[in-house]
């Protein structure tokens, strides 16, 4: 049998509640026991002492050392006293031998005649006397016995001549002790059963979240990430399903980034193969003649260099996510590194009639960094403003240094960008143009690999666009690398972070 933790609870709960309420129950009985009996024992010692008292002030001396008690009312007044507290009680001579006998608890299995037990006078009539027994064989079975001895004014001494014994069945105060078990078994009884329907009720409660986390989990498993767990309190078990429901947005958003990678992987690689493959079975096969083979020569080159850049953006992600990305600082001329790749888009400038400006005046600026790792963002910063720059626009390049900082900003004019989507450029496999107009060979990779390389060094990198006018992309690196190993950990903490939940952290 399956134990969920519904049942593990509540079993532990009724076990401690059953536990609470017997020894509450066995701590009352015996109180209430102790204290009935004490005061029915209270009660028998003070109306034998109250008969004893009467017995003494209505005795008749008949001869020294011998008295007589006055019958009619002494019996009248002992059965008065046994009815009051449902008792026996005995008048006995010195001897034991009963003078008078009242039966309060219609007791039929008492032998009247048997005079009491020596000892037990001798103990009544010195002082007192109290046990639970049946007052030596009078009673059959178990008696509360008190005596006390009846003392009279002889002279100048005072002397017992009798004893008064008050007795009750101990098989009474069972039947009403048993009385007191069957009200606490009917009131455990009840307050068990309304605690039982509150610790189910407050269970069911407790555990139905992590059901549906559970449920949740198994749709996840099977690839459905839309179903979420509802939020209901603000305790441990609400943040929980917080927490939850955030970790489940993040796998929907990561499992869409990832079938969108995957859909344009498969779309970049096929085109370029297909093309790959086209033409060099053209040659194969003399379809292509051959005073042109070297015309498709080249194209079948640049698609080689294509799929060489993908592959190589796999691998900076593939570098990224397990952290192998590191630095390899070095002395260099960052002025020269933007001019080097920009020199790699010359065709493409010249194609499109692009002014490029500010580098009229360009400086010299020494930088210690990774010369690879800013060469790649220089690179695919400059790719994206050409890329999205319409044909006779603009392509600006400043270059400037500031408190320890290098700065350098790329603005291009173009369909810029709209606002909603400025604080997702640099997501993981975003891209602005869905519709692959302009960007036909793009992942949505290469601002994300930007940010991390800039983050890497240190710095940090910004954008901002008004659409059909601008879009420019600005960032800063420490002059110095160890001014930016503090900072190393950014990478690894907010490289998914979105631009807005850092602004909120800063």
């Amino acid at each position: 049998m399956k134990k969920t933790l519904f049942k593990k609870y509540l079993r532990i709960t009724t076990a401690v509640i059953l536990i609470s309420f017997a020894v509450i129950s066995m701590i009352l009985l015996l109180f209430v026991s102790s204290y009935w009996k004490d005061e029915k024992r209270s009660l028998l010692l003070k109306n034998a002492e109250n008969a004893a008292d009467v017995a003494a002030q209505y005795a008749i001396l008949m001869k020294p050392g011998h008295y007589f008690f006055a019958g009619n009312f002494m019996q009248s007044f002992m059965i008065a006293f046994a009815g009051n507290i449902e008792s026996d009680i005995f008048l006995t001579d010195p001897q034991g031998v009963s003078a008078f006998i009242a039966l309060g608890s219609r007791d039929d299995k008492v032998d009247t005649r048997r005079p009491v037990n020596a000892d037990i006078m001798r103990r009544a009539l010195s002082g007192r006397y109290s046990e639970e027994g049946t007052l030596g064989g009078k009673y059959e079975s178990p008696h509360y016995i008190v005596g006390v001895p009846i003392v009279v004014n002889s002279g100048k001494e005072r002397i017992s001549i009798g004893a008064v014994f008050a007795a009750y069945n101990v098989a009474s105060f069972n039947t009403f002790r048993w009385s007191i078990v069957k009200m606490l078994l009917l009131a455990l009884l009840a307050a068990f059963a309304i605690s039982f329907a509150v610790v189910w009720a407050f269970t069911y409660k407790l555990v139905q979240p992590l059901r549906n986390m559970a449920n949740a989990t198994r749709s996840f498993g099977k690839g459905d990430f839309s179903v979420r767990v509802p939020v209901t309190t603000d305790d441990e078990i609400g943040q929980l399903a917080a927490a939850f429901n955030s970790m489940a947005d993040s796998l929907s958003s990561s499992e869409s980034s990832s079938r969108n990678f995957i859909a344009n992987v498969s779309h970049e690689l096929k085109t370029p193969m297909t093309t790959i493959a086209g033409f060099i079975d053209g040659i194969l096969d003399g379809t292509i003649p051959p005073e042109k083979e070297k015309h498709y020569l080249g194209i079948v080159s640049q698609e080689v260099k294509r799929l060489s850049r993908m592959v190589r953006t796999m691998l900076d992600l593939s570098r990224i996510d397990s952290g192998a990305l590191k630095l390899r600082p070095a002395c260099f001329d960052l002025t020269n590194t933007i001019l080097v790749a920009l020199l790699s888009f010359e065709q493409k400038i010249e194609q499109k009639k692009i002014d490029v400006r500010g580098l009229e005046d360009a400086k010299s600026l020494w930088v210690e960094g990774d010369p690879d790792l800013l060469h790649q963002v220089v690179y695919n910063l400059i790719d994206n403003a050409v890329k999205f720059t319409q044909p006779g626009g603009y392509l600006k390049i400043s270059i400037g240094q500031s408190e320890g900082r290098a700065t350098v900003s790329i603005e291009n004019s173009g369909p810029g960008i709209a606002p909603d989507e400025l604080p997702m450029v640099f997501e993981r496999f975003y891209k602005t143009d869905k519709s692959r107009s302009q960007d036909k060979n793009g992942m949505g990779l290469g601002l994300y690999i930007v940010r991390t390389i800039i983050r890497l060094h240190g710095g940090e990198i910004t954008v901002n666009s008004r659409q059909n006018v601008f879009t420019r992309f600005e960032f800063w690196i420490p002059d110095k690398v160890e001014k930016a190993r503090d900072r190393l950990h950014l990478v690894e903490t907010t490289a998914d972070t979105p631009p807005e939940e850092e602004q909120k952290k800063k």
